[in-house]
């Protein structure tokens, strides 16, 4: 087999696709080429053929990476390197079945999705850092996709490191994308009547209705059960909930409702996006409604600690320390009365019907205000 030359490097022929290894007379060394024509010194070795990367044509010579490889040989005779790397698209099926098997189903879902955008042909050890930043370069004009993005990435990583599966973690010395200011978006009363005559009776729809009545998360609602169901209350297990605790909340008639139609898990952006030109409405997203859920019901005077108590805040200021060591009250009622006034409120908004209607819907958001107890806080932003 000849060996290699520096002279040979560059002209090295760019397979249309894929990768071809063009080997050198040291056994196992050669020089892979990819479609994009990046070059990489590689050394295939060991029983079970395992490979990896010296480093790239370029940044390290030709001597000096025949020279490590020599060195990874020598290591292998003498037992002190036993790395078995495996290929991205396997290592990244045994890392979602562990996900699975620990964490919750939609941190799993989240995962998943997340990984699909990304894929490396070879083994985990031929990825190298200026891969995994060309790849997270796609999500630039969606900044909190690619904050996302690169942490579920190093959460891959760093379990393929664990695991034996590499030799470097490619993504040491990569900086986190910057995050983004916390959003202040409130929907108004008219844009939330919109929002809500838009939203139809499908899964999407249903979905966005819950949203607004509930102030719950997209993924604990869209996730909602029969069983989850009771007579007149609805209860998130631990496995679904972010904070990891059960939490119970009221279950309207109406609530149950639209819930018996069913819900959805997956479409979002494309529903979201017919959703907004059916109503006209834009520049806000599914968790804007949380938002405006809770400074609505906090400019309607319901005390904050039962605002905190609906949105499962067990760290805020009502239930945090102390106080959530030893206050261990439901306030079912006080829940009760606040989502009432607020569901009542909403159908207000987007009532149709005639004054007379309006009237007695008016008069119930006035019995509910009188129900709920506590002062009646400024609004502000949770």
């Amino acid at each position: 087999m000849p060996r290699l030359t520096d002279l040979q490097l560059p002209k090295l022929p760019v397979p249309k696709s894929g990768a071809v290894i063009y080997p050198d007379e040291l056994t196992g060394f050669g020089v892979r080429v990819s479609r994009g024509g990046t070059r990489t010194f590689v050394l295939t070795y060991g029983r079970e053929r395992r490979r990896v990367s010296i480093g790239r044509v370029g940044i390290i010579s030709l001597a000096e990476a025949r020279k490590s490889a020599k060195e990874y040989l020598a290591q292998e005779t003498l037992g002190k390197r036993s790395t078995r790397s495996i290929r991205w698209q396997s290592g990244v099926a045994e890392y979602l079945a562990e996900v699975e098997r620990t964490r919750k189903p939609r941190t799993h879902y989240d995962y998943k999705r997340l990984l699909a955008h990304f894929k490396f042909p070879g083994l985990l050890t031929d990825i190298h850092p200026q891969d995994v930043s060309r790849k997270l370069d796609r999500f630039a004009n969606k900044p909190t996709e690619q904050l996302h993005a690169f942490a579920v990435l190093r959460q891959f990583f760093n379990w393929a490191y664990r695991k034996h599966y590499l030799n470097e973690h490619p993504m040491n010395r990569m900086k986190q994308p910057a995050t983004q200011p916390s959003r202040e978006r409130i929907l108004t009363d008219e844009e939330l009547g919109k929002v809500w005559k838009a939203s139809g009776d499908d899964a999407y729809g249903r979905l966005v209705k819950l949203l607004i009545l509930t102030g719950q998360r997209r993924g604990e609602v869209s996730a909602i059960t029969n069983d989850m169901m009771g007579e007149d209350t609805l209860t998130l297990p631990a496995s679904l909930t972010k904070n990891g605790r059960t939490h119970t909340i009221p279950f309207t008639t109406l609530m149950k409702e639209i819930a018996a139609g069913g819900l959805t898990w997956g479409g979002f952006s494309k529903s979201k996006a017919q959703l907004d030109e059916r109503s006209g409405v834009t520049g806000w997203t599914l968790h804007d409604l949380r938002r405006t859920f809770a400074s609505g019901l906090a400019s309607m005077g319901v005390a904050l600690p039962t605002i905190e108590k609906l949105l499962n805040h067990v760290s805020g200021s009502s239930f945090g320390g102390v106080a959530g060591v030893y206050q261990r009250y439901n306030f079912l009622p006080e829940m009760r009365a606040a989502l009432t006034k607020w569901e009542s409120q909403v159908v207000l908004l987007t009532s149709k019907c005639d004054e007379k209607i309006a009237a007695s819907i008016a008069e119930c958001i006035s019995a509910s205000h009188e129900a709920v107890a506590g002062p009646s806080p400024q609004p502000r932003g949770l």
